[in-house]
Order: C-alpha cells, then structure tokens, then sequence
C-alpha cells in the first residue's frame, strides 16, 4: 500500500502560478508512474501529466508548455509546476501511483486531492 500527500493548492489569479507536491510513502516499488490528474464539478477525472521513474512524461495537450511535472532524487515526491493559469484550470488535482510491471499496472493509489481555483 502506498499513501499520497498532496500540498500546494489554492487561489490564484490568471495568468500566475503554483506548484503541487506529492509525497508518496508506503510499499513504492522503483519501477512506477506517478502523476496529477484532475476533476472540476461536473466534469470526468482527467489526467493533466505523468512521470515515469525512468523520466519520461506525459502531458494534456491542453497544459503543454504551461505546466511541468518533476520528481526528487529519492522519486518519492512529486511536483507540478503551474504556470500562466487559466480559470479552466480551476479543479481538484489528485496524485496517482501505479507500480508498473511488464505493460500492466498495479498497486493503483490516489491522494485526498488538492483545490487548485484561478479566479480574479
């Protein structure tokens, strides 16, 4: 079992700035993808970026070039930096790990989530 710990949310105005963190402990396997997803009410959970130990990321088209996800050298903490926001933003960003093995994923874990609103 793995446990997340989001931080890092709040309200900002459009056009600034935050960054999420992610603490994950627990059982974390070395081979994993961790990332941020996030749900506005009314709306499906959706994935915003991941990273896989190795590096490699994955992004929305909607947030390229805005938002970049990182991780610590122990790659137990997980960050999204969040640039030039936009009030579409505005959601609960929840962090995911997966341990993966092989083409499959186990282990799936979520944290309580984070309020992310950009507003004037």
């Amino acid at each position: 079992q793995v446990q997340l710990v989001e931080s890092g949310g709040g309200l900002v105005q459009p056009g600034g700035s935050l960054r999420l963190s992610c603490a994950a402990s627990g059982n974390i396997f070395s081979n994993n993808v961790m990332g941020w997803y996030r749900q506005a009410p009314g709306k499906e959970r959706e994935l915003v970026a991941n990273i896989r130990n190795g590096g490699s990321t994955d992004y929305a088209d909607s947030v390229k070039g805005r938002f970049t996800i990182s991780r610590d050298n122990a790659k137990t903490t997980v960050y999204l930096q969040m640039n030039t926001l936009k009030p579409e933003d505005s959601a609960v960003y929840y962090c995911r790990y997966r341990r993966i093995i092989g083409s499959l994923y186990f282990d799936n874990s979520w944290g309580q989530g984070t309020q992310v609103t950009v507003s004037s």
